[in-house]
């Protein structure tokens, strides 16, 4: 499938760009995939017992699904960092990289000898990317951090704030922390380009929730001033609605595609009706409208409503659900997602890499890797001889996945 060619060259526009990727389970991984997907040659740094994601359900032959996907375009090194060996290695892929990566809690790389002073002290243009879960100070900082625990500090877990605290369906925030780390990456690697020199980088998860939550879910705490008049708190839950025979989404916004809805409800009636001209009214009798609306698209089937809503030009789709999503017509056309055979798994699926480059188009190069599986050809790039990787290997400083 076009994009797939393991084993084949990185094409995307970082090719060429070293990233030592020491993060594990989800915002780090995600994140150094991203760049691997652009082109970056990445080098996974892990344990003997492997990222925790490599355990997830479903998995075949040892290879989680989730893991697949978290770490595809990657090489990966098992080395054991409690060792003076181990450490001696980590420092010369550094050394040799453009970018570190690390996710462990404050003050763990510090520890391990390889913290951005000291490894920085020869190599003025490394990026040094540190993301966690809350920042390196204050009462939380130490605390183990995942997902849950900043859905419920930034608010996520109240996106519904009549209804009791619940959280997302899914490790959004880990996402979102991805996301911006991989930005943050290209940013500084741009910099450093200009200026010659590298800087440290870091980013939490908690700021990246906060960040992205902030222009529609915190509006009414923008305002310091306390005489600003606070506005109704919305709820996209009201654009779901059931149909006869399953559930649409629609979104109608502006003026004509609100009444574009009306009438395809055969609600005419309602164009016009004071109580639902306005933003301000329509907020004020959501529920009589809701309850309304709601009569009418569950006297249609979902590809009647689907028909009416697509001729009066009002922004809607078929709910799929997770079953449905890689037969959806558009994520079709689009080749959204990709399939190919993963060597020792099987066939697989992957979302393509969404940033499209017309030169420099990103692709999926290297397939997920074994643990420790690039152990041999990582060590001989270092200029370690077959001999000294086998002894390596006898003393547990290098381990790979039989």
């Amino acid at each position: 499938m076009s994009g797939v060619d393991l084993g084949g060259q990185a094409t995307g526009p970082l090719a060429g760009v070293r990233i030592a990727d020491f993060t594990a389970v989800y915002s780090g991984p995600l994140a150094a995939t991203i760049l691997g997907d652009q082109g970056a040659e990445v080098t996974k740094i892990e344990p003997k017992n492997g990222d925790l994601m490599r355990r997830g359900l479903p998995k075949v032959n040892g290879m989680g699904s989730a893991y697949l996907t978290l770490n595809r375009n990657k090489r990966s090194l098992c080395l054991d960092l409690r060792t003076e060996a181990g450490v001696k290695i980590a420092r010369q892929i550094i050394s040799r990289s453009d970018v570190v990566m690390e996710n462990f809690r404050p003050g763990v790389m510090e520890r391990l000898g390889l913290g951005y002073e000291k490894v920085s002290k020869d190599h003025e243009k490394l990026v040094y990317v540190s993301i966690n879960g809350v920042g390196a100070s204050g009462p939380y900082a130490n605390r183990r951090v995942y997902d849950a625990v900043i859905q419920a500090i930034s608010g996520f877990a109240n996106l519904k704030h009549d209804e009791p605290p619940q959280l997302v369906n899914n490790l959004v925030c880990d996402k979102i922390t991805s996301l911006t780390a991989a930005e943050a990456v290209v940013a500084a690697l741009f910099q450093a380009e200009r200026s010659g020199r590298g800087q440290r980088v870091e980013l939490s998860m908690l700021d990246s929730a906060l960040f992205f939550l902030w222009s529609d879910f915190m509006t009414n705490f923008t305002f310091l001033d306390e005489e600003v008049e606070k506005a109704p708190y919305g709820d996209l839950s009201l654009f779901i609605r059931k149909t006869k025979d399953g559930w649409v989404a629609q979104m109608p916004v502006q003026k004509a595609e609100i009444e574009g809805a009306f009438r395809a409800l055969d609600l005419e009636e309602l164009i016009g009706d004071p109580r639902f001209t306005s933003f301000e009214e329509r907020l004020k009798n959501r529920g009589l409208l809701k309850e309304i609306t709601d009569r009418a698209y569950a006297s249609f089937t979902t590809e009647e409503i689907c028909e009416r809503l697509e001729a009066e030009d009002v922004p809607y789709s078929q709910v799929n659900l997770r079953d449905e999503i890689a037969d959806d017509p558009q994520i079709q056309a689009m080749g959204a997602l990709w399939e190919y055979e993963q060597p020792d798994v099987g066939p697989v699926r992957q979302p393509r890499p969404p940033a499209q480059f017309a030169e420099t188009p990103s692709n999926i190069h290297t397939a997920t890797a074994r643990l420790g599986q690039h152990n041999r050809e990582v060590l001989v790039e270092l200029g370690y001889t077959d001999a000294e990787i086998d002894q390596l290997t006898a003393e547990d400083v290098l381990y790979e996945e039989a």
